[in-house]
């Protein structure tokens, strides 16, 4: 099969895609397909009009890859492409969009509220209304942008206005959450649409205070417990959260779901990740190895469950 691997990008992400695209790239060429390398610009797409090829794998992250963009304009070209469509990819990186369908399903999550800012001028006005709705510790991040980048977990409300600001250098809408203490999950999710199921839930240990830009792509950043360490009942309850997220979005072929375990064993949900990291010190690649799916082979599995075969 003759195969396109975009990677790259214009994103925050494109360091973290560089490394996922390398590894994609190697996993098809090792699984006999011919592969066509492309490193994505937005502002420069003919190399993507002229795409001869039988399919697309996109191992992009965040903005331009993840956000539903480049799935729509492979969908007008009518080229097959690797994972979610439009709409559940824009609605994964909508966080706040996301949320509300998480509360439609009954999946736990944390407190929030969106703020909108048109311009930096805005900000002491947004502080203040933050301050009389939220007490720290909570946290500030960007609506749309992934990988944690622009989040601070405020702890003194004097870290507030630097905070808004900080998201707001990703995003012009800004989410607010009640800071949950507790234990990092996640879960790899994929299968054909109706029938996906959860890989052996992850628990991440990060070296630094919380599992931030650094723990997630330096190597040795974090730790990856899997299976964690969770009682049955509560681990079975976490991968059908997993599953009913990644349906309920409308995602396909493959998601990974993040996920807080509170310290009354409540599993809060953080995020869909609808193109999760492909890197060497990734999570999903270490959920299908703890089951015996080998890097290239888990490649290859998402190359059938979007080709049918």
């Amino acid at each position: 099969m003759k195969i396109a691997v975009l990677y790259g990008g214009i994103s925050g992400e494109r360091e973290v895609s560089l490394s996922s695209g390398k590894g994609i790239i190697a996993a098809l060429e090792k699984n006999g397909h011919k592969v066509i390398g492309i490193d994505f610009n937005p502002n420069q797409l003919q190399e993507i009009i002229e795409l001869d090829v039988d399919l697309v794998f996109i191992g992009l992250h965040g903005k331009y890859g993840e956000d539903g963009r480049i799935q729509g304009l492979l969908d007008m070209l009518d080229i097959p492409y690797v994972g979610s469509g439009v709409l559940a990819s824009a609605l994964a990186m909508d966080k706040a969009k996301a949320k509300q369908i998480f509360n439609m399903n009954y999946i736990p999550q944390a407190k929030s509220e969106v703020y909108r800012l048109s311009n930096p001028d805005q900000v002491e006005q947004i502080a203040n209304q933050i301050k009389t709705t939220f007490t720290p510790p909570f946290v500030i991040k960007p609506n749309k942008e992934g990988s944690t980048l622009g989040l601070t977990i405020v702890r003194e409300t004097d870290q507030i206005k630097e905070a808004i600001t900080n998201a707001h250098e990703s995003d012009d809408t800004i989410l607010v959450e009640e800071f949950i203490s507790g234990r990092e999950l996640t879960v790899a999710v994929m299968g054909p649409e109706g029938k996906e199921f959860a890989l052996p839930i992850i628990e991440i240990i990060p070296k630094n205070a919380f599992y931030d830009y650094e723990s997630k792509y330096a190597p040795g950043g974090s730790e990856h417990i899997v299976p964690a360490a969770i009682d049955e009942k509560i681990a079975d309850k976490i991968k059908k959260y997993a599953v009913l997220a990644h349906q309920s979005l409308g995602c396909e072929t493959y998601s990974r779901v993040d996920f807080i375990l509170n310290q009354d064993n409540v599993p809060m949900i953080l995020e869909v990740n609808t193109l999760p990291g492909m890197t060497p010190t990734s999570l999903f690649p270490d959920a299908a190895k703890s089951i015996g799916i080998k890097y290239h082979e888990m490649i290859e599995k998402f190359v059938e469950l979007t080709t049918g075969q």
